[in-house]
């Protein structure tokens, strides 16, 4: 497609005050990672009801899948039509990048299996350990990446087709794709560790998260720093179809 590139984001959360305050909301995070010059990106709150129409997906040149607190093998309505919509954009081979829930629900979509994770919470900045791919290849990827993690569920299985791109010690799919056009991440390459900081407390004041899973997290996330640029690189690449 010529001109200007389009990108939509698919809002799967509602924005915290503290990403409304410094981010404008999680749009304007997603967009400080992926954004480059000349390109347009439209918001899409699905968790919401809305989505893109019918006869919109085809101008767009990729998607982005975003986090969230619901459960991605839930049979929610919003969920249900995010799966559809999955499936048309799998069916055109659009490019399709799923962060956290996003990775999840990707994989739910393409024929995987997701549920409560075995090792339970995983919070902080976790070392991702990456298999040789040929996708990797042309950004001289490291073996290994620190990335910041806040989840409980994880993808299970995965259809034969799809490459496992990543693991970690708690996570068996940290990192997947189904030919050229779909990618997930488990972790939170968008997140600092501000934004980390803030979700646990707010979490963990509302009762969601123990005491105990909310120090631990806090004690993970100060002992190393996430490869931030590294993984920004790696999502604009595979979304502009650099890879």
């Amino acid at each position: 497609m010529g001109g200007q590139k389009k990108f939509g984001i698919l809002l799967c959360a509602e924005d915290s005050e503290y990403v409304k305050k410094l981010y404008g909301g999680y749009y304007g995070v997603y967009v400080r990672m992926l954004k480059e010059e000349g390109e347009s990106w439209d918001l899409f709150r699905v968790a919401r009801g809305d989505f893109p129409a019918d006869d919109q997906i085809s101008n767009y040149d990729g998607f982005v899948i975003t986090g969230s607190c619901s459960d991605a093998y839930a049979d929610d309505l919003w969920i249900c039509n995010l799966l559809i919509l999955l499936n048309k954009l799998h069916a055109i081979q659009k490019k399709v990048l799923g962060i956290c829930f996003g990775h999840q629900i990707l994989g739910r979509a393409i024929g995987g299996k997701v549920g409560r994770a075995r090792e339970r919470w995983d919070i902080g900045i976790t070392q991702v350990q990456l298999y040789p791919s040929k996708i990797f290849t042309s950004l001289s990827m490291p073996t290994s990446l620190s990335i910041i993690e806040f989840h409980r569920d994880e993808v299970l299985t995965l259809p034969p087709e799809a490459e496992v791109l990543a693991w970690s010690e708690r996570t068996g799919v940290e990192m997947f794709r189904y030919g050229y056009h779909i990618m997930g991440i488990q972790g939170h390459p968008e997140y600092t560790k501000g934004i980390l900081s803030n979700l646990i407390d707010r979490l963990f004041k509302c009762q969601f998260i123990e005491e105990s899973v909310a120090e631990e997290g806090k004690r993970r996330m100060e002992k190393s720093e996430p490869d931030m640029d590294v993984w920004w690189k790696l999502c604009t690449s595979f979304l502009k179809g650099r890879l």
